[in-house]
């Protein structure tokens, strides 16, 4: 632990200009990004008494080895440098408003001929219209299956399209009136597209103009004795309804906002975001991360808007809406506001809501964000607790100097040599870090001993050359004042390395660490059969106490690591298998494969393909499909079926 004293800048020498800062460890890892409209001020405040910090912030200046900082001309300048700092390094202590998952949207294909509705996750695509985000894709589809009666548009694939126009019979939603049917001429393409208009007119908020024209429409019926249609029409204002029923109008003004709550306490910070679209809760999404260690409660609100504008909305799949609605304002709001619009291209809005509808979403959205914070609160209670108390066992049981705050497992999988992979994950302060796990090929030949210690080379290999360039860099910043170079993930070295095996394999990995000269990072080796932890050079290996925190902590991840390895292994076998199928076809050699594989995935994909589906790929052309076709349809009816040798049932 440092002292922040002892890398404190010297007075004077800190500039009063706008600018950005990065605090280091001592391994030249950079910890903390910051920004401030006047650096000389904003730093002073680090080094202020340690006692009168934010918990965190007393963390952070303790970690720290030293600070650097780059001085900009505007605060909007200086608010783009710091995302893209964030962004490029990762640090520990800045806010992360990320989760590993994709929010679904429900999408119309406008640029095709006859457009699609279907659920969508990931970047947005030109010519496409988004609804959503939600919060899970069968919100999505219930609702989508409301409102096909009414809007009875495609949503099958290109593929269930061309077959169905190919054999003159619409699928089962054509059949029960779900779709217009236009792979068969039910109605025009002008006439489909008319259909999705209304169908995205009414998503968009325009529902009083569509229930209107129904409740005529049904008049009209009912007066001309078409008491079918009637009934029908009838059917299709009370599924429009329901559909009303499950997004309630929330703002009368058709407004097109975001609105974002927090709940925080010293450590933490639960955020809940609504998605308002056309007065309509569109989506919710919510995070908790840590806070980022404002000196008090009103800066730290302001901060974490901040964060959250700059990193939410600096996403390449980011929809900027109109509002921002935040429970206050950051101290720079006028540049993130001018940060948002040029993002939008157009004005954005960035405000609090002072009183009306507006400020009673924001009180719901509020109430939401506590309650979150609530339930994580009562699981982190556990939770760091066990935690903590794992990482204190390992200390002991190994006799390391520090908690192993970092670790990373390493497994190697294969079937008889073949298609060997490794994995490595990594675990820090007892939590998975997916975002660092790693995928070896391996090159060598040999058996688990030789695997192990190819993989344990080439990461701390890699992690030595990095850290050379990275400390490099970082003097040659400091010199110029040039722009830092994006950060090297292995050069960030590990407190406990953790290998899947007993003394062999611990014996090879220990003997590339003393080659590479790495003395710093503990070695233990977790063998399956006894769950006995082997440590190098030592006969008997160290026992665990069953119910110990540690034992567990170790297991998972080991099992971890065993898991990433086993499914690389088997998209590498599957990918050898499904090319071992198509050699030998005439004029498709190693690039048109790649092709294929790239287009479909999977033999069985590719076998449920048709034609035209296959000729459609780059580089194919009728023939050469047809001879695809026939050939993967001539290798599944020549393939031998699995059977079950204890019943006798046929597997495949």
């Amino acid at each position: 632990m440092a002292d922040p004293s002892s890398y404190r800048p010297a007075p004077g020498t800190i500039p009063v200009e706008p600018g950005v800062y990065r605090f280091r460890d001592a391994t030249g890892r950079v910890v903390y990004v910051g920004k401030a409209k006047s650096l000389r001020s904003r730093l002073n405040s680090y080094f202020a008494d340690i006692s009168a910090l934010h918990p965190r912030t007393r963390q952070m200046v303790t970690t720290a080895a030293s600070v650097e900082w780059t001085i900009v001309t505007t605060e909007v300048e200086a608010l783009q440098l710091e995302y893209n700092w964030i962004k490029e390094f990762d640090p520990r202590f800045n806010v992360r408003y990320r989760d590993d998952k994709s929010y679904p949207s429900l999408a119309v294909t406008l640029n095709e001929e006859f457009p699609r509705l279907q659920v969508m996750r990931g970047p947005k695509k030109p010519g496409v219209r988004y609804f959503g985000p939600y919060a899970h894709a069968w919100a999505i589809r219930e609702t989508l299956d409301l409102l096909l009666r009414v809007f009875p548009a495609r949503t099958c694939s290109t593929g269930v399209f061309k077959r169905a126009g190919q054999i003159g019979r619409p699928c089962l939603l054509g059949y029960i009136g779900k779709c217009s049917a236009p792979c068969v001429g039910r109605v025009s393409a002008a006439e489909h597209r008319a259909i999705v208009e209304d169908f995205c007119d009414f998503l968009a908020g325009k529902t009083d103009t569509m229930i209107r024209r129904l409740e005529r429409q049904m008049a009209e019926a009912s007066n001309n004795l078409e008491f079918e249609r009637a009934a029908r029409l009838r059917d299709d204002l009370g599924a429009l309804r329901r559909s009303m029923e499950k997004q309630a109008v929330v703002l009368t003004d058709g407004a097109d906002a975001d609105v974002v709550a927090f709940a925080t306490d010293e450590l933490s910070a639960a955020v809940q975001v609504f998605h308002v679209r056309g007065g309509r809760v569109r989506g919710q999404r919510g995070w908790v991360v840590d806070s980022t260690g404002a000196l008090d409660e009103e800066a730290s609100i302001g901060e974490l808007v901040e964060q959250f504008a700059l990193q939410f909305y600096g996403q390449e799949d980011a929809v900027v809406p109109r509002e921002v609605l935040v429970p206050q304002l950051p101290e720079d709001h006028e540049a993130l506001a001018e940060l948002l619009s040029e993002r939008r291209g157009s004005r954005v809005s960035l405000r609090v809501p002072q009183r009306g509808d507006k400020r009673a979403l924001m009180q719901t959205v509020e109430r939401n964000a506590q309650q979150a914070f609530l339930q994580y609160k009562l699981r982190r209670s556990s939770d760091l607790t066990a935690r903590s108390q794992a990482l204190a066992e390992l200390q002991d049981a190994l006799g390391m100097p520090d908690a192993p705050l970092r670790i990373e497992c390493f497994d190697i999988s294969h079937v008889q040599g073949t298609n060997v992979v490794a994995s490595m994950v990594v675990f820090e302060d007892g939590l998975a870090r997916k975002s660092e796990y790693r995928r070896f090929t391996m090159q060598s030949t040999g058996g688990d001993t030789d695997w192990i210690a190819e993989v344990i080379r080439r990461r701390f290999a890699r992690q030595l050359q990095e850290q050379a360039a990275e400390l490099a860099a970082a003097a040659s910043d400091w010199e110029s004042g040039a722009a830092p170079k994006p950060v090297k993930r292995f050069a960030y070295p590990p407190n406990l390395v953790v290998v899947d095996g007993g003394a062999p394999q611990v014996a090879a990995a220990q003997n590339v660490l003393v080659e590479l000269g790495i003395t710093d990072v503990t070695l233990v080796g977790l063998a399956k059969r006894l769950e006995e932890v082997w440590v190098p050079e030592d006969d008997f290996p160290v026992i665990l106490p069953r119910a110990s925190e540690a034992l567990y902590l170790l297991q998972r991840v080991r099992d971890e690591a065993h898991r990433f390895a086993i499914t690389f292994h088997r998209q590498k076998r599957s990918k050898s298998m499904t090319e071992s199928e198509l050699i030998g076809i005439a004029g498709l050699g190693p690039a048109r494969r790649k092709a294929l594989l790239t287009r479909f995935g999977s033999l069985r994909k590719l076998r449920a393909a048709s034609v035209d589906e296959i000729a459609e790929v780059p580089g194919f052309g009728p023939e050469l499909a047809q001879r695809v076709a026939d050939a993967v349809a001539a290798s599944a009816a020549n393939r031998e079926p699995a059977v079950n040798m204890t019943t006798g049932e046929v597997l495949s």
